[in-house]
């Protein structure tokens, strides 16, 4: 039997992989339950203070990424997506590590997220030390007007 090991490349993003992340955001991302940000959200924060972006990529092509901001001592992921045909490889938990080193080097003391309740997400959050620390009731506005609650998460970076 061969394995075939495929190479995930992890670099930072700009504008210019809007169109990638987009397409990644639309596969990734229910619209049932509206989370996915839209093209022009996305460009728009990178231009602000402190915002990066990681690509995850194979082969050239992008497979995910993850949106960040860092303000003094904390941060927080802002998304974080893979395509769903490229989940359970380790892009998300790639991209997650790097926006963990990243926080380390710009001296950040706790990462912050947000996800949606009953997001199966939330296990993959918890084994990478993420406690939730509090709920924003009908956070979230599905397209047909329903609403799901975030819950709020935070790990501590560094020791």
């Amino acid at each position: 039997m061969t394995t075939r090991v495929r190479l995930i490349e992890l670099t930072a993003g700009g504008a210019t992989d809007a169109d990638d992340v987009d397409r990644v955001m639309q596969r990734a991302f229910d619209p049932r339950f509206g989370e996915a940000w839209t093209r022009t959200q996305c460009i728009g924060i990178l231009a602000m203070p402190g915002v990066w972006m990681t690509i995850a990529r194979i082969d050239g092509v992008v497979i995910g990424f993850a949106l960040n901001r860092a303000i003094m001592d904390e941060a927080e992921l802002l998304l974080i997506a893979v395509d769903p045909e490229q989940r359970g490889i380790g892009a998300g938990a790639a991209l997650l590590r790097s926006t963990i080193a990243e926080c380390e080097q710009r001296g950040v003391r706790k990462l912050h997220l947000e996800v949606r309740d009953n997001n199966p997400a939330i296990g993959f959050y918890a084994a990478h030390g993420f406690v939730r620390v509090g709920i924003r009731p009908a956070y979230y506005r599905s397209r047909t007007g329903e609403t799901f609650d975030a819950h709020t998460y935070a790990r501590p970076i560094g020791g």
